[in-house]
């Protein structure tokens, strides 16, 4: 098929899904070219979970959600870097922009992929085949990081083409090229089909794509369920749904605008520590990364819970609703310190801290009262100042003192939690 062929025969595909490769590692890499050819992962480190791995790292067996001991085991010259949530938060929401910039007909899945039907932008931007090339440059130009693209006609056979285009690569699917393409696979290749479907249609005997494709329905239905099986038959001939459910709300960490949601962090301490100081510490580095994700997420929350994992592993949470809903780091950090001392610890060794805001709301809606004498300009307004720095610089232009150098069972000053002069 020649070049001018496969855009045009790309018009009968409006289904795109973009994949970000390898996200947090690569986010992280930015500005590390000195770690370009080394193998990278994101999170771990001997006591946490792999939250991404470069491909260098991929090629010796790390993966997602792998515990950080066995990632070094498996790769013991890696290089472990700490998530910046803030900064992927803030990158998320760009790349989402630009994908609404081409359609307002976007599905964000997560922090780092979402499916987009264009069939309205053509007229103005082209074939399908060509606005996947042109979000991939403006992702890489923009962004500085790199995405995968499946163009297809319907949801799962984007999403499995994308897959069978990365890294950094665009695949199109054809409508009648989806039998030729699905049915050699194994079953656990098709779209929402997990580990535990996976293993039971093998042991049903269905190991291909091919082989749900050629059982008939009522015999899927007796062996796999009422719902389930014409499910899987559908997906096995690509014949599932062709639109797309758009979201305007953002998507970071599987949080959206909803009063029902939350957003939070934790981190395993190096070492077990007792340090009332170390510990607030990084308190303060995780409610820091929590608000500059809500107000990126342009949402506010009340209620403010601190969870702590002692090193016998006895884990508590505790929570306070405060007067009115918030964003500011400042209030929502002295929330948690008024928490933690509140457990009345004498000597107890923490393993784990956590923070979390929740019933969150947009901040749009939310009015702050502001107190008879109290200055017009607080908190709010200095975290969004700082936010504009690092979407300028970068998130280490600006960052609370207390968090300058030193390592996470570093001892430091903690900064007040009053409102600024």
């Amino acid at each position: 098929m020649s070049v001018p062929d496969a855009y045009e025969r790309s018009r009968a595909c409006p289904v795109l899904h973009v994949d970000m490769d390898a996200f947090y590692a690569s986010v992280a890499l930015r500005d590390r070219p000195d770690l370009q050819d080394t193998p990278v992962f994101v999170g771990g480190g001997h006591r946490g979970v792999v939250l991404s791995a470069n491909y260098l790292a991929r090629a010796h067996g790390v993966r997602s959600a792998m515990p950080g001991s066995r990632a070094l085991r498996l790769c013991p010259d890696a290089v472990v870097l700490k998530p910046d949530h803030a900064v992927f938060a803030t990158v998320s929401a760009a790349v989402m922009e630009t994908f609404r910039q081409v359609t307002p007909l976007v599905e964000g899945v997560s922090m780092d992929e979402a499916f987009l039907d264009v069939s309205g932008a053509v007229r103005l931007l082209g074939t399908p085949l060509a606005i996947a090339e042109q979000l991939r440059a403006r992702i890489a130009d923009e962004q500085r990081i790199t995405c995968s693209v499946g163009v297809a006609a319907t949801v799962s056979v984007a999403k499995l083409a994308s897959t069978r285009a990365k890294p950094d690569g665009v695949r199109v699917v054809l409508p009648d090229e989806v039998a030729a393409f699905l049915h050699h696979r194994d079953v656990g290749d098709l779209h929402g089909v997990g580990e535990k479907t996976r293993d039971r249609l093998r042991r049903r005997g269905y190991l291909t794509v091919g082989d749900l494709a050629r059982t008939e329905v009522e015999v899927l239905r007796r062996d796999l369920g009422e719902h389930l099986g014409p499910h899987l038959h559908t997906l096995a001939w690509g014949a599932d749904r062709r639109q797309v459910r758009s979201r305007h709300a953002p998507v970071f960490a599987g949080v959206t605008q909803d009063p029902d949601k939350s957003m939070g962090a934790q981190s395993t301490f190096g070492r077990d520590t007792a340090d009332r100081a170390v510990v607030l510490r990084e308190l303060l580095r995780l409610t820091t990364s929590v608000t500059g994700r809500m107000r990126t997420a342009g949402v506010a929350g009340r209620t403010v819970a601190l969870t702590v994992r002692f090193s016998d592993f006895t884990t508590l949470t505790r929570s306070r609703t405060l007067g009115e809903a918030t964003d500011a780091t400042q209030e929502v950090f002295a929330a948690v310190v008024a928490l933690h001392d509140a457990l009345g610890l004498r000597g107890e060794r923490l393993r784990l801290v956590g923070v979390r805001v929740e019933g969150l709301r947009p901040r749009a809606g939310i009015h702050h009262q502001h107190v008879l004498g109290e200055r017009e300009v607080g908190w709010a307004e200095a975290d969004r100042a700082v936010d504009q720095a690092a979407r300028r610089f970068g998130s280490a232009a600006v960052r609370p003192a207390s968090l300058l150098g030193g390592g996470a069972n570093s001892p430091v000053s903690l900064p007040p939690v009053e409102r600024p002069a």
